[in-house]
């Protein structure tokens, strides 16, 4: 929200420095965001006289003019062709910098002649870009006068954050009120007496739908002139970035940064008949003021006469009915519109307009009349005519409630005690209707402008804000004990083990948005109506995730179409599920495309595939601290991965996550290519390492390691985990590692069988072991193994030291 100290002042009677309205502003929650001086880099540029101008001696395109400047007359040698004796212009004196090019203006000789000044255009004041001539100002400009004032540029603009629940002070008048009540100055009375109308106007107004429009007025205009608006408003809007356009289209947005009352004029002339507030008709169509022409929907919040659809309400108007430099009537529209509604219309059909931003936000309910009195009188001072009664349809909705302040609430609630009069007299100030009970506690009646007012800690808030929150003392919170209280609870810290054990196996992290849309949500079976959007950011983003992977496969599919190929990308975040499946999950989940390492001379580079992602997926779950090792591989993988090439992560009857390949049709349907590889890891469902002694730190053995071979014929259907859990079991003191080194089926073994082959790697950490030893081991393990799968040993067994 942008305006001037001059124009603040319009409402505000102060003499409250700049600095101290923006702190105080800040304070009260309205954060100042930038001052803007408008005249900066015009402080030497003055109003001056052309005292003569004779013909250069030396050059037929040049002048020799004598310049007064206020002070002391100055030769200035001049190319213009406008420059001529009598005329007032823009002079800038020796050492002044030029804005447009920044260079620095500097005595001269020019064909002889000495110049000791400049006459200056728009151009080079960065102001426009007319260079053919120099400006002209009026002839009563005072000579000597800054030029910044003289053109309206003298006054500092005020940039105001303003936070959405506080749609009033999207007004000047709104943050001047404020203001007031802080004790910066008094606001001063608005002049709102109504305007006599002198005919009845043919153009009525009807309300279909009351839910979309409670109230709408009228008032029909007739006999006026649209021109150019006066210099006054016209440095106003100039002043918070908008465009003059003519004296009627100037009125409403002024009003709309003044007093926060959107209007709309419509061209009298040519509306058919009466106008109507309803919703549209899917076949209707609307050409719209900026040109563009809109398809409607039934959803969409209207306002129409006999010929069809003339406006959207709230939004914008339409092209045939708005004014021009030959209107010579108005009918103003003054109305509210549901802020719901209006912002649905403006989403849907992608338009932004300050009406739109403050409807959609809620505005004061009683004002509406009000502030078609103003534009009515506004008109008619600048615009002449006469006006027609007023038109009305509908009512002021109810707005009337009112919230007990209990004496001790400030304190309870805000941490500051303030004197129950005290805030009594800050509530009178801030336009609430304020009232004692028996018993001390204050009826509080917010007005029709604070609709955000909605119960007792929301008048403690307006007590604070006003009185300082500097005020509010700062106090030590009781310590609960000597040490203080860890800052990340156990799960964030396992979760950023599970980050930086990723991120070290070559993934990097990226963070995705948390909604798709309805179509990719439907791919990972989460399309559910309990996880789609009422209100969505975008129609692509209207449903929560029920998986980190479209987000990441979209990342993937990004990065290829700008030629990174080979692409690792891992998140850690929450998914969404429907209340029959627990709400919500913390998930850490990854991505693998195109090939693992960059291309060698020594061997071809290799696609990624879904052991890359069994691998990242249990080293996730190990950083966890869970029983990686015990998870078991199942073939129940979610349906988009692909069949055959996927798996799911088990402990026991707990899913602790999936990986593998994605199913083409799912990365057809995301516009991505294949190879791609996924995996993902639910954090909540892994395990807590059991409790106890720490696990002794990692030392290394002075004895001789050594591996050993032995390979298994089990049946074909076999999982390879199912032998190595068998393996793992035995002495795991001594038993360093155990891998599986090789997977065969064909000739030499029975039909529907196959021969894993595994390296047990042995460690011991007190002495050398004995060739008895090291059979005994290799027996008990041959037994567990043929126990647990059911298979038999195959081949000899060979002894190598490491």
């Amino acid at each position: 929200m942008k305006t001037t100290l001059a124009w603040l002042q319009e409402h505000l009677e102060t003499d409250a420095s700049l600095d101290v309205i923006g702190e105080r502003l800040t304070m009260l929650g309205h954060e100042l965001e930038n001052v803007e001086n408008r005249a900066a880099g015009l402080e030497s540029f003055t109003v001056a006289s052309v005292v003569s101008a004779e013909q250069h001696p030396n050059a037929d395109r040049l002048r020799v003019c004598i310049v007064d400047n206020g002070r002391d007359p100055v030769q200035v040698v001049c190319g213009a062709p406008n420059a001529r004796a009598g005329m007032k212009g823009v002079f800038a004196p020796a050492g002044t910098v030029i804005p447009r090019t920044g260079a620095v203006l500097k005595e001269t000789v020019i064909r002889g002649v000495a110049s000791r000044g400049m006459l200056c255009s728009a151009y080079e004041l960065g102001l426009g870009e007319d260079h053919e001539g120099i400006i002209e100002l009026a002839k009563d400009a005072p000579v000597g006068a800054p030029y910044a004032s003289v053109i309206g540029r003298a006054d500092t603009v005020l940039d105001v954050k303003v936070t959405p629940n506080r749609a009033d002070c999207l007004a000047v008048r709104g943050i001047a009120r404020d203001l007031a009540a802080a004790g910066l100055g008094r606001l001063k009375p608005l002049d709102a007496a109504p305007i006599p109308g002198r005919f009845h106007t043919p153009i009525g107004v009807h309300i279909e739908d009351y839910s979309a429009c409670p109230l709408f007025l009228g008032r029909h205009i007739r006999g006026l002139h649209n021109g150019p608006s006066p210099a006054w408003l016209q440095n106003r809007l100039e002043s918070i970035g908008l465009r003059p356009l003519s004296a009627l289209v100037d009125i409403t947005n002024f009003l709309t940064f003044d007093l926060n009352r959107p209007l709309h004029v419509f061209d009298a002339g040519r509306i058919s008949g009466g106008l109507t507030v309803r919703l549209a008709r899917s076949d209707e169509k609307l050409l719209a003021l900026n040109g563009q022409e809109y398809a409607l929907d039934p959803e969409i919040t209207v306002i129409a006469d006999a010929a069809g659809v003339q406006s959207l309400a709230g939004v914008i108007g339409g092209e045939a009915t708005g004014c021009s430099e030959t209107t010579t009537e108005v009918f103003i529209e003054a109305a509210l519109f549901d802020p719901i509604r209006t912002a649905a219309s403006g989403r849907r059909l992608s338009i932004a307009s300050d009406a739109r931003y403050r409807f959609e936000r809620g505005l004061d309910p009683a004002f509406v009349e009000t502030g078609l009195e103003i534009a009515t009188r506004l008109m008619l001072e600048l615009c002449g005519g006469e006006a027609s009664q007023v038109v009305t349809a509908g009512a002021v909705p109810d707005w009337r409630r009112s919230y007990v302040l209990r004496a001790g609430r400030p304190a309870s609630l805000g941490g500051l005690h303030v004197e129950h009069e005290e805030s009594a007299a800050i509530l009178a100030a801030l336009g609430f209707g304020v009232e004692t009970l028996a018993g001390g506690n204050l009826s509080v009646e917010p007005p029709s402008w604070r609709g955000d007012i909605v119960g007792e800690a929301d008048l403690v808030e307006e007590v604070l804000r006003v009185k300082g929150y500097d005020h509010i003392p700062a106090v030590p919170l009781e310590r609960e004990g000597v040490l203080s209280p860890p800052a990340l609870t156990p799960m964030q810290r396992r979760a950023e083990l599970v980050r930086r054990t990723l991120a070290g196996r070559g993934l990097n992290e990226a963070v995705t948005f948390s909604f798709v849309s309805a179509r990719e949500a439907d791919l990972f079976g989460g399309a559910k109506s309990e996880l789609r959007l009422v209100n969505p950011i975008s129609a692509d983003l209207d449903t929560m995730r029920p998986s980190l992977l479209p987000g990441l496969i979209a990342a993937v599919r990004r990065n290829s179409d700008r030629g990174f190929a080979d692409t690792a990308l891992f998140e850690l975040g929450p998914l969404y599920r429907d209340d029959t499946r627990g709400g919500q999950a913390l998930v850490a989940a990854g991505v693998r495309a195109g090939h693992m390492g960059p291309k060698h001379w020594r061997a071809p580079a290799r696609e990624v595939d879904l052991y890359d992602l069994k691998a990242d997926a249990l080293a996730a779950i190990a950083a966890m601290g869970g029983p990686a090792e015990n998870v078991q591989v199942t073939a129940d993988a979610p349906s988009w991965f692909h069949p055959g090439r996927a798996g799911g992560l088990r402990l026991g009857p707990r899913v602790l996550g999936a990986f593998g390949e994605i199913h083409p049709a799912v990365l057809d349907a995301l516009g991505a290519g294949p190879p791609i590889a996924g995996f993902e890891v639910f954090l909540d469902a892994v395990p807590e390492p059991r409790a106890g002694r720490p696990k002794p730190p990692l030392r290394l053995s002075v004895f001789q390691p050594l591996e050993r071979d032995f390979a298994f014929v089990v049946d074909r259907e076999l999982p390879a985990e199912s032998l190595l859990r068998a393996a793992r079991s035995v002495d795991r003191k001594l038993v360093s590692e155990i891998r599986l080194f090789d997977v065969y089926e064909g000739t030499g073994l029975p039909e529907g069988k196959k021969s894993l082959a595994i390296t047990v790697a042995l460690q011991p950490q007190d002495r050398t072991l004995t060739d008895a030893e090291i059979e005994g081991f290799s027996k008990r393990l041959i037994a567990q193994v043929e126990k647990a799968t059911g298979g038999r040993l195959r081949g000899d067994r060979a002894e190598r030291p490491n």
